[in-house]
């Protein structure tokens, strides 16, 4: 795999996050990454993969309307 990667402060900024919140994420394992001996390193794309996986499409109007009958 041939790409870019990003140290967590790079990946902080490429995300417009914190570097904790990037950190967190390691901690967690909810991003992909790569240990280079002790550092981190991210890939470009495994970022845009945890961006486009946290993507929550629009609710329709339907949805709204059957979301509330179900709570009344």
């Amino acid at each position: 795999m041939t790409g870019r990667y990003l140290s967590v402060a790079e990946a902080a900024e490429y995300l417009s996050t914190s570097v904790r919140f990037v950190r967190r994420l390691v901690a967690e394992r909810r991003v992909a990454f790569h240990k280079v001996g002790k550092f981190v390193r991210f890939a470009v794309s495994d970022l845009d993969a945890f961006v486009a996986a946290g993507r929550v499409e629009p609710a329709s109007i339907s949805d709204v309307w059957r979301a509330m009958k179900g709570v009344a």
